[in-house]
């Protein structure tokens, strides 16, 4: 069966018809065209699929596209304004984050999910957030660095 879904995705509107077991990363990637969200595990484990749900860093290869009717997503294409980086994405550049960035858009999102809640957190605080979060390239020491960075340049 398929149903029509009204959902803002980085501040734009859109009303699709989906099919009741359609995932969101597939809407997302499939039919919206944002490829930026990776395909990591297939099953909530790694992070690489994290989006910005009302406000909530959630991995979107687990969730139903039908069940986020009338929310408004985050993807990481939505992040950067006219060319600029947010400060987040800056700090991850500046802080060598990224090795070869199949995890950065969910660590992006991820830890802009944290610092809208908590805008200083601990290291153990990142730590906890970005635990759903896998990296196989930089041992995670730099993407700390570069949330804390993040952290201490908004005031």
């Amino acid at each position: 069966m398929k149903q029509i879904i009204s959902l803002s995705i980085n501040g734009k509107q859109f009303e699709d018809a989906v099919s009741d077991n359609m995932l969101l990363i597939d809407y997302l990637r499939n039919t919206r065209g944002l490829t930026g969200t990776k395909t990591g595990c297939d099953g909530g484990e790694c992070g690489a699929c994290t989006v910005i749900i009302d406000g909530q860093a959630r991995p979107s290869c687990i969730t139903l596209a039908s069940t986020c009717h009338g929310a408004s997503i985050e993807t990481i294409e939505g992040q950067a304004r006219n060319g600029i980086l947010t400060p987040l994405q800056q700090a991850f550049h500046e802080n060598l984050g990224t090795q070869c960035g199949f995890c950065t858009p969910g660590m992006i999102l991820t830890a802009e999910a944290l610092l809208r809640h908590n805008p200083d957190p601990s290291e153990d605080e990142i730590k906890q957030a970005l635990g759903g979060n896998l990296c196989r390239c930089t041992g995670y020491v730099k993407i700390i660095k570069s949330v804390r960075t993040a952290a201490e340049a908004n005031p």
